[in-house]
């Protein structure tokens, strides 16, 4: 982590300060929020949930928030990243859109006092809670809040939208203001339907005479596998039969299906051999030159510069073990590490610590958030000049950094940073901090401003390696780039039909890959990878249809459309692999049954089925799963049937891996299983809440009327 994110993550608890306390400004303006704000659409939407449109706009702003809030974060954002962020916005969308038809009826909201609250009261929202509570005795301060209130609702006002903080206070009286509401109403909604759950004393009490009783029985298990899979034909009316009285367990989105044929465009060992002798011709400049930094980037490396030690632990590699035997001004390489082609110098080593712990005030030049001018240079200087001489004359360190310095985050913590590592800082923080003495102060200037240090331990000192690293990337020529795709493009034109396409691939040994189930709005192929276009492709063709050639990835593909399958009840080919086995099975149960006919006792059963008695001595009613044999709950159900008592041997019954007969032999209870009542009913009431909390939106985004249009804008 670069110092800059270091100072901004810090910088960000200032940030998200302003940010939690503008929210409170709501209750001094316009109390109307309209999310309306954040744009309009002129260019149709992405989507409907109960008649509630989401603007292609918002939802591109949404996401480009999302975005920033990950960059921000030091995440790389790239195309899968993209693609979950979608998803994610989507579904906020359909949970918000439900939830608030539900708000509407109930007549549920956020009242004023209620909002007052929440922001500035004792039931004040964490974050705002953390930003304006005093370090050093813990109080939580409102008049330093309701100061910030007003300053950010001048600037929202409009009075000030020159101000640098304006658009800071925009988007959290916009964003943020109803995010809070939204997530309190979210609150009240879950906790009513949790309240409203009731456990009576006797479902406790029934609940724990069942899970108290233990079952002893002999059993025999004819195992389905006794009777081969192809002497029972299922016909497809009887899969239609068997969907049709269970329509919602066989519900599918709309998906398409394809079968495709890839060309290599991966590097090859010629192109791999090329790489490495470019690298090889700038070795002796590498090994020689003064200006590192601008020869990595005159040579386009893949690896930048660091201007930072590295500690030999903390070295890592495939030539670690060599780098640490070198001595200063050697260097390794060409060698291969992962994709690349790389060599390494050695450009200086020092004994330093592996961490540095240190504590600053900052006057800052420019704002932290927009990293706009804020403060000119003079009058920074004399600023942190002054504070030096504070402290220097006996002031306490973490009270001048409280009340003075402008990063928020290390100010409520006194100017604390905690512990970093090399190179965590910007080079003239991390230079002193690790060259320096414990004890030590000193004035730093960096692009952020002007900083006071002191150095207040350093610890695990070892060999620290500044080490610069030359990488190339092993990529395909040209040649190897135009020959696959030459290649995909002639097996393209000449497989225009699905017995083309077949015989080709035959001729050509290419193995036909088949993907399955993909929808809309899916930026990758299983089996594949990202392509995007490709899923386009297969969206606007026909039943039968050959494609052009596609890149993706290191390769290109020709796919053809094998199956469309339409939002509903699953049809009947598609259900077969899934409902065949089911039916087979109580097909096979029939002729077990039929085969055992009217025998009357286990030892009969196990001649006509040429299967042993088995006993079970310890079946539980709660856990309904037979030694040896596996889950099995409806049998274990029959184990406790009162009816069965003292029968020779139950009916027939058809259970997961077979039909079985029992004879119970006891039903026992298990000795002091009581337990406390009300602790009982707590328990069930918390897993009763914590189903409802995953259940209720799903159940409700079921029965609402949602509109998916999203592949228009993919």
């Amino acid at each position: 982590m670069s110092i800059i994110q270091q100072i901004r993550e810090r910088a960000a608890w200032l940030v998200f300060g302003l940010i939690a306390v503008s929210l409170i400004g709501f209750l001094l303006m316009d109390s109307s929020v309209s999310a309306s704000r954040m744009g309009g659409s002129t260019s149709g939407d992405v989507g409907s949930v109960n008649g509630e449109k989401l603007d292609y706009p918002v939802f591109e702003k949404q996401i480009a928030d999302q975005e920033d809030r990950y960059k921000n974060q030091g995440y790389s954002v790239n195309e899968m990243m993209q693609q979950n962020i979608r998803e994610e916005v989507w579904k906020q969308f359909k949970e918000d859109a439900v939830l608030k038809t539900e708000y509407q009826k109930l007549g549920l909201e956020v009242s004023d006092k209620e909002l007052n609250d929440m922001l500035v009261g004792a039931n004040a929202v964490a974050e705002i809670k953390r930003a304006f509570t005093d370090p050093n005795t813990g109080i939580f301060d409102p008049q330093q809040a309701a100061a910030k209130i007003n300053q950010l609702r001048s600037i929202y006002n409009g009075s000030r939208k020159s101000d640098q903080n304006y658009a800071l206070a925009q988007n959290f009286f916009e964003q943020v203001l109803p995010q809070f509401i939204k997530l309190r109403l979210k609150e009240k909604y879950i906790s009513l339907l949790s309240n409203s759950s009731y456990i009576p004393k006797w479902m406790i009490e029934k609940a724990n005479a069942d899970n108290s009783q233990v079952a002893s029985v002999s059993y025999v298990n004819i195992p389905y596998q006794t009777i081969p899979d192809s002497s029972i034909k299922v016909s497809d009316e009887e899969i239609e039969t068997y969907l049709n009285k269970h329509v919602d367990q066989y519900e599918q989105e709309e998906s398409r299906s394809i079968r495709y044929v890839t060309f290599s465009a991966a590097p090859t060992a010629g192109d791999s051999s090329s790489i490495k002798q470019q690298v090889e011709n700038l070795r002796q400049e590498f090994g020689t030159t003064t200006d590192m930094e601008g020869f990595l980037a005159r040579n386009a490396s893949e690896i930048n510069y660091k201007d930072a030690y590295t500690p030999k632990s903390k070295i890592t590699g495939p030539k670690k073990d060599s780098l640490i035997l070198l001595p200063k001004g050697s260097l390794i390489g060409p060698y291969l590490d992962g994709p690349n082609f790389v060599m390494a110098r050695i450009l200086d080593i020092k004994t330093l610590p592996d961490s540095v712990k240190g504590r600053h005030v900052l006057v800052a030049t420019v704002d932290l958030k927009t990293n706009q001018p804020k403060l000119d240079d003079t009058t920074a200087k004399k600023r942190i000049d002054s504070i030096k001489t504070l402290i220097d004359n006996g002031a306490k360190f973490d009270s001048v950094a409280f009340h003075l310095s402008d990063d928020e985050g290390t100010r409520l913590k006194g100017g604390d940073l905690g512990y970093f590592a090399q190179g965590q800082m910007v080079k003239e923080f991390n230079d002193f901090a690790f060259t320096g003495k414990v004890g030590e102060k000193k004035i730093l200037k960096t692009q952020y401003g002007y900083h006071y240090v002191e150095i207040e331990d350093q610890k695990s000192f070892e060999p620290a390696y500044k080490i610069s690293y030359f990488a190339r990337k092993i990529e395909q020529s040209q040649e190897t780039d135009e020959n696959a795709s030459g290649l995909a493009s002639q097996f393209a034109g000449e497989s225009r039909n699905q017995a083309a396409f077949d015989e080709n691939a035959k001729k050509a040994n290419l193995p036909k890959i088949p993907a399955e189930g993909i929808h809309p709005v899916d930026y990758s192929i299983p089996g594949l990878g990202l392509g995007r276009t490709l899923v386009r492709w297969i969206f606007d063709a026909k039943l039968g249809d050959v494609s052009e050639s596609f890149a993706v990835g290191d390769k290109y593909v020709v796919a053809i459309l094998t199956e469309i399958n339409k939002k509903g009840t699953m049809p009947v080919s598609k259900a077969r692999p899934i409902i065949e086995p089911i039916i087979r099975n109580q097909k096979k149960a029939a002729e077990i049954t039929k085969k055992i006919g009217s025998a009357t006792s286990l030892e009969a059963v196990a001649s006509l089925s040429g299967q042993t008695v088995n006993k079970a001595d310890s079946l539980v009613f709660s856990s309904p799963y037979i030694p040896n044999v596996g889950p099995e709950p409806k049998v274990v159900g029959y184990a406790f049937d009162k009816e069965l008592s003292g029968q020779p041997i139950s009916s027939p019954v058809g259970g997961n891996e077979g039909v079985f007969v029992l004879k119970v032999n006891q039903v026992s209870a298990k000795a002091n299983y009581n337990g406390d009542i009300d602790q009982m009913r707590q328990s069930m009431l918390q897993s009763q809440e914590s189903i409802i909390q995953r259940a209720a939106t799903e159940a409700l985004e079921k029965n609402a009327k949602i509109k998916d249009n999203r592949a228009k804008f993919l």
